[in-house]
């Protein structure tokens, strides 16, 4: 039962959705399963699983970060105007601290106003949006460096550029996550903040942190889609954070706090590249798509929901005793 459970939930869950899209879209169309098509799915997903790989350490702590898209765009217009006076080392310098400083608004915002995530990143969003379109009148900046066009469209060893760095970023965030003490300290304040303040975790030191990370990643996928257009559009970013979210949903991270991983995340991104791109190859229209992907999130939302309450009663089923044993007296 418990095995069952298991295979039903989280990051597993991603997986045969995954197996399930893809095999009916292989019947679907010949044009699916071929390496090029491929490359251009997870190409296409890149982006959005670097802003949902931060969006994972928010949400873990039971919290959410709305900004990300925000973010990405004034970090991609910051790079594309440093770069026209100054080098490639110091434009991406600028674009990461974009991102590390919102980030860090963020936290505090959420850390000492005590002000819900949801409320402080809404406005955030909107405050960075205004400022890059401020910045840029509502036009696109060009970009003409060569060493950061290379971000976006050079391929190496044949695989495009966003590829290696989004595999680079889930490595080492994964690792983050997954084996340091920080990543401990995440899965612990999102299971129960109180008890984790109580055994010494400094809670908000962590919170801060983690919207730091979604900041950062956030500029990352900035740079990304800057230089795969040669332009940064002040725009760029309008409605990623839905998707973000929406990988994070689906590749098993609970909104509740305290249980998810990188691994299903970057699954959950790939998941709705290949929607898109199937969707796409089946000439489907661009209206109904929306559709498919917000069914997609509802069906992970509820069988989240559902393994859940197969858990706990799994939990309450007696386990036979073995043979020769004596139950102990509860009285």
């Amino acid at each position: 039962m418990t095995r069952t459970v298991g295979l039903l939930g989280r990051e597993l869950r991603a997986i045969w959705m995954l197996l399930l899209v893809a095999i009916v879209l292989f019947i679907a169309t010949p044009d699916f399963l071929t390496t090029g098509n491929l490359l251009n799915v997870v190409l296409a997903a890149a982006t959005t699983a670097l802003l949902a790989a931060g969006q994972t350490f928010v949400i873990i702590l039971a919290e959410i970060d709305l900004s990300v898209g925000a973010i990405m765009g004034l970090a991609g217009v910051a790079v594309a105007i440093v770069l026209k006076d100054h080098g490639f080392l110091t434009a991406l310098l600028v674009g990461l601290l974009v991102g590390a400083l919102a980030g860090l608004i963020n936290g505090l915002l959420v850390t000492k106003t005590r002000m819900p995530s949801f409320i402080a990143t809404l406005a955030m969003m909107s405050v960075l949006a205004g400022l890059t379109l401020r910045i840029t009148e509502g036009n696109p900046v060009a970009v003409n460096n060569d060493s950061f066009l290379a971000i976006g469209q050079a391929k190496p060893l044949g695989v495009p550029a966003p590829i290696w760095i989004m595999v680079a970023g889930f490595l080492v965030f994964g690792f983050l996550l997954a084996r340091s003490q920080f990543g401990r300290y995440v899965y612990a304040v999102g299971d129960n903040a109180e008890a984790a303040r109580l055994s010494g975790i400094p809670v908000d030191r962590v919170k801060i942190l983690a919207f730091v990370i979604s900041g950062v990643l956030s500029a990352v996928g900035g740079f990304i889609l800057t230089a795969r257009l040669g332009t940064a559009q002040p725009t760029a970013g309008a409605g990623m954070e839905l998707a973000a979210i929406a990988a994070v949903i689906i590749g098993g991270t609970s909104l509740a706090g305290g249980r998810g991983a990188l691994i299903g995340t970057a699954i959950g991104a790939v998941l709705l590249g290949t929607i898109d791109n199937g969707l796409n190859l089946l000439n489907v229209s661009p209206f109904l798509q929306d559709v498919v992907k917000g069914l997609v999130i509802l069906f992970a939302v509820f069988i989240d929901r559902n393994s859940g309450a197969l858990s706990r009663a799994a939990a309450h089923i007696p386990r036979p005793h073995s043979r020769g044993t004596v139950p102990s007296s509860t009285n």
